[in-house]
């Protein structure tokens, strides 16, 4: 774990590749502190008079140079300075492949080369073995070789994860034409059931929030619908907004209902007015299978994500058209819990 914090410091310091190492000592455990001060006080002494440098104050300022580089985000430009160092100084060729190294790892680096990094602090380990930064070449070298494989196993699997989304994509068009398929099959079946004759029951499931539509005890198609505002169990009274519960019929109709068209519900029942009866309350009346209030036809099916009638049964204006060619007058609505 201690070469690995090294190696994350390093790299993603902001600072110059050789201030980046020397921060990274600063991260080590707390009886190196003292050892780290003495570096940082004792280094402008090594960059101005320290044999490392053939040319002294030369070399030093073209380090500056390569740093500088560094820092502005031009990383070939500085890795093209690093080698006209080593090429004019020799004694300096530790420290510019270990900067090199740092250079070639460095996260923002898009060209980023972790083999030219690996084969930077080998070759310092090998030409330079007693260089002061072998040690940290080791450590950079173990923990550059676990990135690249994990950076590996990262890449794979991304691969994978991106084909997986393309399948998932393609189940997903297949679907969606599969579920077309079924909706024109569907209006096909509704169309020939509207030539071959009516519907002999309506079908509402409260709990299911849906309409179906009966003949001959097969299923013509089914709506999705909304309830009163108050839709739990059966309307008792006036104005406690919930639908009935029971088998009715339809008594009536009007195509300049309030709500684009209607089939009046023979609501109240004989149970109804007793349960009303006993009660002491009216049972209320004026439940209706209609469609959307006049002038918000633009809600379109997003009007079954509520329940906003006052008790009756609502779908949208297309459906309510649908149903009223099929439903004629006499035709049993039996409203389940």
């Amino acid at each position: 774990m201690r070469d690995l914090r090294i190696f994350q410091i390093v790299l993603s310091n902001r600072f110059r590749p050789f201030s980046a190492y020397m921060a990274s000592k600063q991260s080590r455990m707390g009886e190196h502190l003292c050892f780290f001060l003495i570096c940082i006080m004792v280094t402008p002494i090594l960059l101005s008079g320290c044999s490392l440098f053939d040319g002294g104050f030369q070399a030093k300022s073209t380090f500056e140079e390569a740093n500088d580089l560094f820092s502005q985000g031009s990383y070939q430009a500085s890795l093209n300075k690093y080698e006209q160092i080593i090429e004019k100084y020799p004694t300096a060729g530790d420290r510019v492949l270990f900067e090199m190294g740092i250079v070639y790892a460095y996260p923002k680096n898009d060209q980023k080369d972790y083999q030219k990094s690996l084969e930077c602090f080998q070759k310092l380990i090998k030409d330079y073995p007693g260089s002061g930064f072998r040690q940290d070449s080791e450590m950079m070298i173990f923990s550059i070789n676990n990135v690249a494989i994990k950076d590996k196993t990262i890449t794979t699997q991304q691969t994978q994860i991106e084909t997986l989304k393309q399948e998932v994509k393609s189940k997903e068009n297949e679907i969606i034409e599969l579920q077309n398929k079924i909706k024109l099959l569907e209006q096909k079946a509704f169309d020939f059931a509207i030539q071959k004759g009516s519907a002999d029951k309506i079908l509402v499931e409260k709990k299911e929030r849906r309409l179906m539509l009966i003949a001959k005890g097969e299923v013509l198609k089914t709506y999705k619908i909304a309830l009163g505002g108050n839709p739990n169990g059966p309307k008792e009274r006036q104005g406690d907004n919930k639908t009935p519960e029971g088998t009715y019929f339809i008594d009536s109709r009007n195509k300049d209902s309030s709500y684009y068209r209607s089939l009046h519900i023979s609501y109240p029942n004989e149970r109804d007015k007793k349960r009303a009866k006993k009660l002491g309350v009216s049972p209320g009346g004026d439940i209706m299978i209609h469609g959307i209030k006049n002038g918000f036809s633009w809600v379109g099916d997003a009007h079954t994500e509520v329940d906003w009638t006052k008790g009756c049964i609502a779908v949208t204006n297309k459906e309510i058209e649908e149903i009223g060619k099929l439903v004629p007058n006499g035709t049993i609505v039996e409203i389940r819990p």
